[in-house]
């Protein structure tokens, strides 16, 4: 395969996006390895193993979610001006050459599912339909935004199942947290695609609501997100790192919609790639801190 034809493939399914979801699940791998009641395990930190298989599931149900979208989006993708360079959208890939590839990373999930535990193997499917639902909402909700997100919060629940072999409730807080970040930006995004949403009855946020009402509706949810992280950290009792995290992503979402304005945006793309990606980073960082430094 070809180094051009790798690079279409990574495009289709927005390879470097993956930076949003995979720390959050680093993160529920981390508190999983520290405070999950493991028999005959004591607390500590994930395995290589564990991490990798980790990492190779989140890249094959991203990869099969991705490639789907564009798949059943195909029509949206080729009229709407923001999207129609697409590869599948231009033909620089062919749909039946996108249900080989979503096919083969769902089957990357299974295996990697399979290699962690018994419980994720038996919850990679429920992921899947998940992850493919979301296509279709827009089609009938104003609400996808917020299916979306819960795609990417189911994460770090999968990253503690994959370490502990069950769930903790409490990874709950953090997959509410994680769907109404992602809900929240996606709602800023959707505000670029409100006249197309109009003409073709797509349903969003923005178009139903109107781009300033819908921008504040995003806050709302990142305002949410900082008080479900707050509830989080109290409830495992973490030190002073988390709470330091939780003021960095505050500052960082208030710097976001300090970007974006409903008569300004054209540096939505700034909001969305770079803000997003040292949240989620950071996040990451902070949290990894937090589990270093508590006590057992």
């Amino acid at each position: 395969m070809s180094p051009n034809r790798i690079r279409t493939i990574l495009e289709m399914i927005k390879f470097e996006h993956s930076v949003f979801a995979l720390p959050f699940a680093l993160t529920g791998a981390l508190l999983a390895a520290r405070y999950a009641q493991i028999p005959g395990v004591a607390p500590g930190w994930p395995s290589w193993r564990q991490i990798a298989w980790i990492v190779v599931a989140m890249v094959g149900a991203r990869s099969a979610a991705m490639t789907m979208n564009r798949i059943i989006d195909l029509r949206y993708d080729r009229e709407n001006p923001r999207t129609r360079t697409r590869a599948l959208a231009t033909g620089a890939l062919t749909v039946s050459f996108a249900w080989v590839f979503a096919a083969g990373a769902a089957a990357v999930l299974a295996v990697a599912a399979w290699q962690l535990n018994p419980l994720a193997l038996k919850l990679s499917p429920v992921a899947l339909a998940v992850l493919f639902f979301y296509s279709y909402t827009k089609r009938f909700t104003s609400w996808s935004h917020l299916v979306l997100g819960f795609c990417l919060g189911m994460s770090p629940a999968a990253a503690w199942i994959a370490i502990a072999g069950s769930l903790d409730a409490r990874m709950l807080i953090l997959c509410a947290a994680v769907t109404l970040w992602v809900g929240g930006f996606d709602v800023l995004y959707a505000c670029q695609d409100i006249e197309y949403d109009r003409s073709v009855e797509l349903f969003s946020v923005p178009k139903r609501f109107g781009v300033a009402r819908a921008l504040a509706i995003a806050r709302a949810m990142h305002v949410v997100m900082i008080a479900l992280l707050a509830w989080l950290a109290w409830s495992f009792l973490l030190p002073w790192p988390a709470w330091a995290g939780i003021a960095v992503v505050a500052g960082l979402l208030a710097y976001e919609h300090s970007l974006v304005s409903p008569n300004d945006l054209n540096r939505m793309n700034a909001a969305f790639f770079t803000v997003n990606g040292y949240i989620s980073l950071l996040f990451l960082l902070f949290w990894g801190a937090a589990v270093a430094v508590a006590r057992p």
